[in-house]
């Protein structure tokens, strides 16, 4: 047999070297995962079959109930640089995590089959959960735009403007026809959503406002005082979540002072 050229044998131990590396990183990252779990699950916040609920559709928003929101939460230790990846059905979040790896994400998840994917900041994946809410009494969202960014220490907001005028933000975040904003993030990095599950027709304005900061001392509005200089928010807009029609676009958004009001999207439906 002939000899193997000393630089293919080269290349093979680096590749051996950095897929070590690579390896040591990947298991640097210990996760304790509180929940959701994989399976059947029936209401928001509980798996208990014998919780009464509604016989009757109910608004895709529950503001303040929280009896339609889902708590995404653990810990994880010994990880890499944050922001690590939270991505719910496809949509993308940033995730940070306390000095101790804690984490709690409050997400208003639709009926039918949900998926929740965690992957650390070098981009191993830590976690993925698969269930299927059987709260039929929670309507699918025809509309849903999902915000997240990427300062844990600025405050960013969404507003909505459909087409009879309303705005859904966090000062209105009911709309009379059952739909709106919520969860509200005002601790962190998101997330924000809104959800319709009846829209009406004509055009809807999408915008994103860096509200302030969040510090130990409270909400300031100092300039210098969030912790990148350009905030990058990300915004998911998906139609007809969970059925074979859904379609989705991203954007990512650049802030860059406070009180920037930034339009992300304008369409029709």
């Amino acid at each position: 047999m002939p000899a193997r050229p000393y630089y293919l044998i080269l290349q093979r131990l680096q590749a051996l070297a950095l897929g070590l590396a690579l390896s040591s990183l990947s298991l640097a990252a210990e996760l304790s995962w509180q929940g959701p779990h994989n399976g059947w699950r029936y209401d928001g916040l509980t798996n208990d079959s014998d919780t009464a609920r509604a016989a009757y559709p109910t608004p895709p928003i529950d503001r303040g109930k929280v009896r339609q929101r889902t708590l995404i939460t653990g810990r994880l230790q010994g990880s890499l640089a944050q922001p690590h990846s939270l991505a719910v059905n496809g949509n993308p979040l940033p995730l940070y995590t306390d000095s101790d790896g804690n984490f709690s994400r409050p997400y208003a998840l639709g009926p039918g089959s949900n998926s929740i994917s965690l992957a650390t900041s070098d981009g191993a994946q830590v976690k993925r959960v698969q269930f299927y809410d059987s709260n039929h009494n929670k309507p699918q969202a025809r509309i849903r735009l999902v915000l997240g960014w990427d300062d844990p220490q600025a405050e960013i907001d969404m507003h909505v403007i459909t087409p009879d005028g309303q705005r859904a933000y966090y000062g209105a975040p009911i709309l009379t026809e059952g739909g709106g904003l919520d969860p509200d993030g005002v601790d962190g990095p998101g997330s924000e959503i809104f959800s319709l599950a009846s829209p009406m027709r004509g055009r809807y304005l999408v915008y994103v406002n860096y509200w302030g900061n969040l510090t130990n001392n409270g909400y300031n509005f100092t300039p210098g005082s969030n912790r990148n200089d350009i905030i990058s928010a990300q915004i998911t807009l998906v139609f007809n979540e969970g059925t074979v029609d859904e379609k989705r676009e991203n954007f990512t958004v650049p802030l860059r002072s406070i009180g920037q009001l930034q339009l992300v999207k304008e369409f029709n439906y």
